[in-house]
């Protein structure tokens, strides 16, 4: 797994991954839930979609808007195994530790705050 800082350094420079912002909708669902209740809802997203050592739909199962996990998972490139691999250093084809569950959920923390 990657240093956080170094982490948030390289996404800042990248193109793509810099534009990510909450949109109003995605913002005030944030406010009204509370930073807890929407990490929640991003652990089961990854215990469901990314978890297994070969999700279902990998590098498609994860939508571009509707809720403020699913826009930090492509800001912060949580969104696919594959991005995992790149940007994370968490392999493919193993599932998912505890630990990485508990990293990527600090990453959708630092991203979100």
């Amino acid at each position: 797994m990657r240093d956080p800082d170094e982490l948030f350094a390289a996404l800042a420079r990248s193109t793509f991954r810099s534009r990510f912002r909450l949109g109003a909708k995605e913002a005030s669902y944030l406010s009204e839930k509370t930073l807890a209740v929407v990490l929640e809802h991003g652990r089961r997203f990854v215990i469901e979609r990314l978890a297994d050592a070969e999700p279902k739909n990998d590098g498609k199962q994860t939508p571009m808007r509707g809720h403020p996990i699913f826009i930090a998972q492509h800001a912060t490139a949580t969104c696919c195994r594959a991005c995992l691999a790149k940007w994370h250093c968490i392999p493919q084809g193993q599932p998912l530790t505890p630990e990485q569950i508990d990293y990527i959920i600090g990453v959708f923390a630092r991203w979100l705050k």
